[in-house]
């Protein structure tokens, strides 16, 4: 475990002294990376410009997102004549290095999409505009989800505002109401229904499975996710210290990896989220824990009455909380020379009706509350339930440190393997936990060391 441990250290130290070159090429560039096009490079202070003239847009998932940003770009041309949006399209895969290259040799656009997953590492370049005071003047001020903002603020390090959201994705838990029905079960709302369910659904000699659990690619958060949810801890931190490894998450964890092949597929342990779905939709499964992007392959595969969605379980006194899921949003660049109409492009983007609009395309849930109400949502379900836990008060979530520069090794890379070792009985539960733990405090420790 140290030998592990050293390697976790190298590898973050070698991480941070990358980002430290970065950050003095940037210094270095400044006085020479001007772009003539309203663009610059990090260190660029900008300024606010006309608020006329032409602003250039990145797209974070460009050809996904394409169709509808166009049409939203539009839509504000027609509302604002004197502004003109040039829309670029970045593929997802290639949007965190398209930055980095911008960052530190100019061309930073004046506006972009900046999802949670990245905007620290682009925040801790200052690459990024504060946005707190242009939100309290805004029209936007209140009508945005003081949950999703509260994950904007900690996926940037701390209390300033660096991203307004545009849309989240919930977990959601996926059941076949029909072999609900036929079992007599309720509907899983708590964590003592999922597990009961879990078990009465199960018949191995008809290959017939309670639940399906990610043990592939990406399983990292959907485990956290049950295993919050399961003790009610609200803090990912106590102090300086992570309460990954509580005692009391030790004993949620044991209980979820214990449904491996008792109550679940053996194929589970290498199933991303695709082949996850694909196995429910085509299979007798009773229940899948996924987001709300999978809906439609249901919805093709099942048909509208078969199945339904509704957000993670509860404890048995209603009480939710859940771990933070990535929010997609935009930001404000400080190197722009037109920060006024790049911020008009911000608020018009995220306003109620074209929000509205984005999210419908996307599939997700809108940030703006008043578009949460709109018709589409309430006539989806699973999207509105899911709107109502992140914009519920009562819903409490477990922040994931998103602001560690190496958050995404820890929970994808150094540990996706070792859960699959925990489900296969080859770590404990605890050992998993106690591991992960002592990673993230060391990650932790150096980032406040730092900043």
């Amino acid at each position: 475990m140290k030998s592990s441990m050293r390697r976790d250290s190298i590898r973050g130290r070698g991480r941070r002294a990358a980002l430290a070159v970065a950050l003095g090429s940037v210094l270095a560039l400044t006085a020479t990376a001007c772009g003539d096009d309203g663009s610059g490079s990090a260190g660029d202070k900008g300024n606010e410009g006309s608020g006329k003239g032409t602003i250039t847009f990145w797209d974070n998932n460009g050809g996904v997102r394409t169709d509808i940003w166009k049409q939203i770009i539009a839509d504000f041309e027609n509302k604002y004549p004197d502004i003109k949006v040039k829309y670029v399209g970045i593929p997802a895969a290639g949007a965190q290095s398209k930055y980095d290259t911008a960052i530190q040799g100019g061309g930073l656009p004046d506006v972009g999409g900046v999802g949670t997953a990245m905007l620290a590492e682009v925040g801790a370049q200052g690459a990024l505009e504060p946005l707190d005071s242009r939100l309290r003047k805004s029209s936007l001020n209140g009508k945005l989800s003081q949950n999703l903002i509260d994950v904007s603020k900690a996926a940037g390090g701390g209390d300033t505002l660096y991203q307004v959201p545009t849309s989240a994705n919930n977990g959601t838990l996926w059941y076949r109401t029909d072999l609900f029905k036929k079992a007599g079960l309720d509907a899983p709302t708590t964590w003592s229904k999922f597990y009961e369910a879990a078990g009465k659904l199960t018949d191995k000699g008809k290959n017939q499975f309670g639940f399906t659990i990610r043990g592939g690619e990406g399983a990292i958060a959907p485990a956290l996710d049950a295993v919050y949810g399961q003790t009610g801890i609200t803090s990912f931190w106590n102090g300086d210290k992570t309460t990954v490894n509580d005692p009391k998450n030790v004993a949620a964890l044991e209980k979820y990896v214990a449904l491996y092949k008792k109550d679940t597929p053996s194929a589970d342990v290498n199933n991303d989220f695709t082949k996850m779905v694909a196995q429910w939709d085509s299979g007798t499964i009773g229940m899948l824990s996924h987001n709300l992007g999978s809906y439609q392959d249901h919805l093709k595969a099942l048909g509208k009455d078969r199945f339904r969605g509704i957000p993670n379980p509860t404890l048995d006194d209603g009480t939710r909380v859940q771990v933070s899921n990535p929010v997609d949003g935009l930001s404000l660049f400080k190197s722009s020379r037109n920060k006024a109409a790049a911020w008009k492009f911000i608020e018009f983007a995220v306003s109620a009706e074209e929000n509205s609009k984005f999210n419908r395309a996307a599939g997700q849930v809108p940030a703006n509350t008043d578009a949460a109400e709109d018709a589409w949502i309430q006539q989806a379900e699973p999207t509105k339930l899911a709107a109502e836990a992140l914009n519920g008060g009562d819903t409490k979530i477990v922040q994931l440190p998103y602001y560690l520069p190496d958050w995404n090794t820890i929970s994808k890379a150094d540990n996706e393997p070792n859960f699959q070792k925990v489900l296969l009985g080859k770590m404990s539960a605890k050992e998993f936990l106690d591991l992960l733990a002592d990673q993230l405090n060391a990650a932790q420790a150096d980032w406040k060391k730092n900043h």
